[in-house]
């Protein structure tokens, strides 16, 4: 059962006598807990829908097409409380936060929901089997899966969790049940990788296909491990030793089910000094929102735009002095892009600064986790021309703040410049070659 806070105007719900306050029972009979039971039941063209209101049932029919809303709005997304993270990951890079940040950074969640709804992906240690069977019953795909390695022993340790050895038994449930899956592996030098990494991916190799992609990533490590446990940076010989091994287990999967599967993020190449692969090789980057293929991606969505602009035609004389701000791990790449920009836009005069991040640390190197008080202390003085671009990513969701706290107003005062975030895609070359 959950509560209703808003019925829209004109819709089903309100032509039926529903009003906010009145609670949401059951569709067609199955009870209403979250939203996946709302939205999988709605979805039915003939609804009778169980509510109460001021402690008495009543009951109202419906009648619609398929995927047409009702018009009702409940307290929360979810409909119910974001379920919390139940592990202590001696990797978890939320406790490498320091104090004093905005309350919803030490958020920790773990929520299967949001696993379908936004992509996160989730640990499985807190999802009775239950749940499981009830995402298969629903056909919710894909499940993207915090694996980080299958042995039992070790999954509990890194997880800190005595219920975290049990994962290829739930990935079994959800694999029988016919639903999509994608892994993650964060990579924690000397503790999964090696033998444990072979491991992992021998074990993961009985849900392909409908295991779609295994993104390795290397653990992000912060200035702020005090008391942590104790972990170590990949190097450019430990990385490459990453690669190679990730590369050999995507041939032979590649050879046997025609499809790669596992992919290492970015900066594991960066950080070997390794060409990263072309387009081909990432299989339509099914794991960009880990940092697989995401240069690759960019560089080849912006480079296919140029050559549509000039077949189409543009104005290639527009004059501006402007200036770009990216992280360590994204400078080459960012750099060639306004090369080749430059080159045919050839009275745009732009200053690319890449940023160190002193915030958390220098092993810390990606754009989404730059701060606007490192932007703002290494570009104060700087050339900047009439405006700052920025990556989107390293702002929160709604857009307007940086981790740190500073707003773009703030770094727009200070610097004296227009400040703009850009996205990683064609949305660069376009702000950046405006009028």
């Amino acid at each position: 059962m959950v509560r209703i806070t808003e019925v829209e105007r004109g819709s089903y719900a309100e032509k039926s006598g529903i009003v906010a306050g009145d609670s949401l029972v059951a569709i067609n009979s199955h009870p209403i807990r979250d939203v996946l039971d709302f939205r999988f039941y709605m979805c039915e063209k003939r609804l009778e829908l169980e509510l109460e209101r001021d402690g008495k049932s009543y009951t109202v029919k419906i009648k619609k097409d398929e995927y047409d809303d009702i018009g009702l709005g409940f307290e929360t997304f979810l409909m119910d409380k974001q379920q919390r993270c139940s592990n202590k990951c001696i990797f978890c890079f939320i406790d490498q936060n320091p104090h004093g940040m905005r309350e919803g950074i030490y958020f920790k969640d773990d929520d299967t929901r949001l696993s379908f709804l936004f992509g996160n992906y989730v640990t499985l240690t807190n999802v009775p089997d239950s749940e499981l069977r009830r995402l298969c019953e629903m056909h919710i795909s894909p499940v993207n899966i915090s694996v980080q390695v299958t042995d039992p022993e070790l999954r509990c340790m890194m997880l800190g969790n005595r219920f975290a050895g049990k994962l290829l038994d739930q990935m079994q449930i959800l694999y029988d049940g016919g639903l999509e899956l994608n892994a993650q592996i964060v990579l924690c030098r000397g503790v999964n990788d090696g033998r444990y990494l072979e491991k992992t991916l021998s074990d993961l190799e009985r849900f392909i296909p409908r295991l779609t992609s295994i993104a390795i990533v290397p653990v992000g490590l912060t200035r702020y491990r005090n008391g942590l446990y104790p972990l170590e940076p990949f190097d450019k010989n430990s990385a490459l030793e990453v690669i190679n091994t990730v590369n050999s287990w995507g041939e032979k999967f590649l050879e046997k089910y025609g499809v790669r599967t596992v992919f290492v993020s970015d900066e594991f190449y960066l950080k070997a000094g390794v060409e990263i692969p072309d387009g081909e090789f990432y299989e339509g980057y099914p794991q960009l929102e880990n940092g697989v293929g995401m240069i690759r991606s960019m560089q080849e969505d912006v480079l296919d735009e140029i050559d549509f602009i000039k077949e189409d035609g543009a104005n290639f004389e527009i004059s501006r002095k402007i200036s770009v701000a990216t992280g360590v791990a994204a400078g080459e790449h960012i750099r060639f892009l306004v090369e080749k920009i430059q080159k045919l836009w050839y009275n745009i005069e732009c200053n690319v600064y890449v940023i160190k991040n002193n915030f958390y640390g220098e092993n810390v190197t990606v754009s989404g986790l730059l701060t606007g008080g490192d932007i703002i202390e290494q570009l104060r003085g700087k050339e900047l021309g009439t405006h700052l671009y920025i990556p989107r990513c390293a702002l929160r969701h709604e857009g307007d703040l940086f981790l740190d706290g500073v707003s773009l107003e703030d770094m727009e005062r200070e610097l004296k410049v227009t400040v703009v975030p850009t996205d990683s895609d064609t949305d660069f070359l376009y702000k950046i070659t405006e009028e």
